[in-house]
């Protein structure tokens, strides 16, 4: 009587286990499309406030190949762990190139990963920087999505930044979000990885 008991009880754990996951499954597949969608719809808008007057948004196969190259080369760099996600040519309605969008992350800020999109000029300058991800200290490194820290990139040309704690920033320095020098570390070398990627293995 006793096993058959144990037998019960145990199936009943299992259908319920079973059931379960059943329903995690199909709320997951409910759910992916609407959260990939907002996702998307974040970075479009990311997107269009780095280039309001661009028409397209687009991949190429020269871009891809100088992506993965300069992922291949960024170890070498000074810029701690960092990488290039994805790469796009910013196209306008004329169909001509004005720059390109460049995602790319550092994984050494103060609370883990930051991701950041960079626009870059057809000259090579930073047109300006949005922050995708960041999770850090309020008052502190999440600061690092203001304007007034955000703006000290756009201008900005050249194979590398700095980042400096105080003083007047130079033409190739970024002043240090006071108490918050890691993450801002962190984010200039992850727009490091896109100043490398565009300087050596993205044509004129």
């Amino acid at each position: 009587m006793k096993s058959k008991t144990i037998i019960k009880d145990a199936f009943i754990l299992f259908a319920i286990t079973v059931i379960s996951g059943l329903i995690l499954g199909g709320v997951h597949e409910l759910t992916k499309d609407i959260i990939a969608e907002s996702s998307n719809s974040a970075y479009m808008e990311a997107y269009k406030t780095v280039f309001p007057d661009a028409a397209e948004f687009k991949e190429d196969d020269k871009l891809k190949e100088a992506l993965k190259k300069t992922n291949e080369e960024l170890p070498t760099q000074d810029y701690g762990n960092v990488g290039i996600d994805q790469a796009l040519q910013v196209i306008d309605k004329n169909g001509a190139i004005i720059g390109y969008l460049v995602t790319s992350h550092s994984n050494d800020s103060y609370d883990g990963v930051v991701k950041i999109l960079v626009g870059v000029n057809e000259d090579k300058t930073i047109k300006g920087i949005e922050m995708l991800e960041l999770n850090d200290t309020p008052g502190l490194g999440q600061r690092a999505e203001e304007p007034e820290f955000k703006g000290q990139y756009s201008g900005k040309s050249g194979e590398s930044l700095t980042v400096i704690k105080s003083g007047n920033a130079g033409d190739a320095e970024i002043n240090a979000i006071s108490g918050a020098t890691i993450t801002s570390r962190a984010v200039t070398n992850a727009v490091n990885a896109v100043l490398y990627l565009v300087s050596h293995n993205v044509d004129q």
